[in-house]
């Protein structure tokens, strides 16, 4: 049983507030600020308790998503529930932030009335919902030039207007009316790798963690069939087909999901749902299929001038038709590292030295596959020494790679059946995330 719902920003400013029982008052809101702010640390307990009241939150597109029970409900329930409503406001609003909550209080206040009927939780499914929200999501897209890279002479289409852009997929789901019966639907491959290297350059850590997500813009949705790799197989058990193996530890799947044809021919077979819904998740644990995708020579020393230098080697050791985007490393430096002066390999790279966390980042926009680059960090380091040399790293890497899984996990097919009248267009697409990315000095 829930007593209120609040969602607030990152600064503790009250978006959404709704009392459904009277048993708290809306000092609530300052309790649970105060509280969670007053903790050390970047992870608070996600329940927290004030006297009577339990506190239940969760952090999502940089806000946090608060429950407030008086009775002994079950934590779980009410922490999936708030996942559930997160993923609701997503789907309606197309975005979560700040700016899309402020935009949306009508349409969210409408959700929190029909998912919550005196604090007990009714039904959180989109196609139930459908029937009954009304107020209609208000977007906020600011001019860009990039938007008219898609156009050629005479207003033509290009090539790229056939690549489906990374925002296609973050606009409400009711936009589908509003575009005369435009139809579509997104089948996103996302995982996530944890490396660690050693300092001899030997991989020690290797964890895979990915899901296939479907998100609907369809009025209608018919049975949808995905098809994945033929040699696809869980566990140690015998490998499949002829090509090479696709091979995962586990794996599990969204309820709505029928296995039927799984073991024999590797298909889902699912009836999505408007919004967005994960319908596989799996996990390759201690085994990389192929290399790791970057591998750093660094070298540490100290110049007859006192100062610490750093000469770091990094190569991109992706198939050289793909590249890493938004690639940043981060470099922790010793303690009383004052100023930092570099050179770098390529003008589009940058580097600052943030005393805060006493680190170096050097960030790079776009690293192409089968290439290397270099920097050279001259540090200036009050009282340094050999132990203190010795703080230098472990550094940490941040990237995306767009277009490539490193599982090796692909979509074989995308069908509807039956055939849905008008347009429809199908978007198949793969992205790898670092997770976690460490390697030793």
């Amino acid at each position: 049983m829930i007593s209120q719902i609040f969602i607030l920003s990152s600064k503790g400013d009250r978006l959404i507030y709704k009392d459904f029982r009277g048993e708290a008052g809306s000092d609530a809101v300052g309790t649970f600020y105060e509280k969670v702010t007053a903790l050390t640390g970047d992870q608070p307990p996600v329940v927290m308790i004030h006297k009577h009241l339990h506190f239940v939150h969760v952090r999502q597109g940089g806000l946090y998503w608060v429950a407030t029970t008086t009775a002994d409900s079950s934590p779980f329930t009410v922490i999936d529930f708030l996942y559930r409503l997160t993923a609701l406001v997503k789907d309606y609003c197309g975005s979560l932030s700040e700016k899309s909550v402020q935009m949306n209080f009508a349409l969210i206040y409408e959700l929190l009335d029909e998912v919550v009927d005196y604090g007990y939780i009714q039904s959180t499914s989109s196609d139930v919902l459908k029937n009954f929200i009304q107020t209609e999501a208000v977007t906020s897209r600011p001019f860009s030039l990039f938007d008219l890279s898609n156009v050629g002479l005479f207003g033509a289409e290009t090539q790229q207007s056939k690549v489906a852009p990374s925002s296609a997929a973050t606009r409400p789901i009711q936009s589908s009316r509003e575009q005369g019966g435009k139809s579509e639907i997104f089948v996103d491959v996302i995982e996530r790798m944890t490396v660690v290297v050693g300092s001899n350059g030997v991989l020690m850590k290797a964890d895979v963690q990915g899901e296939i997500r479907v998100k609907c813009y369809m009025p209608s949705c018919s049975e949808m069939r995905i098809g994945l790799n033929e040699e696809f197989s869980i566990g140690k058990s015998q490998l499949r087909g002829y090509g090479a193996a696709v091979r995962v530890d586990e794996c599990s799947f969204h309820q709505a999901v029928r296995l039927d044809e799984f073991d024999s021919h590797r298909i889902l077979r699912l009836c999505p749902s408007q919004g967005e819904q994960t319908v596989m998740q799996y996990q390759l644990a201690d085994e990389l299929p192929s290399a790791p995708p970057f591998r750093l020579f660094p070298t540490i020393e100290r110049d007859n001038g006192g100062r610490l230098l750093m000469y770091l080697k990094l190569r991109c050791d992706l198939p050289p038709q793909s590249a890493a985007i938004n690639v940043s490393a981060t470099i922790p430096v010793p303690k009383g590292s004052v100023s930092l002066s570099q050179e770098l390999s390529s003008p589009d790279q940058s580097a600052e030295f943030r005393p805060q966390s006493r680190a170096v980042v050097w960030q790079i926009p776009r690293f192409p596959g089968g290439t290397q680059l270099s920097a050279l960090f001259k540090l200036e380091v009050t009282g340094l020494s050999s132990a203190s040399m010795l703080e230098v790293g472990p550094v940490g890497l941040s990237f995306e790679l767009p277009k490539f899984t490193a599982t090796g996990l692909q979509i074989r097919f995308l069908r509807l059946s039956p055939i849905q009248p008008g347009p429809l267009q199908r978007w198949v697409r793969y992205v790898t995330h670092s997770d976690s990315y460490t390697v030793r000095i």
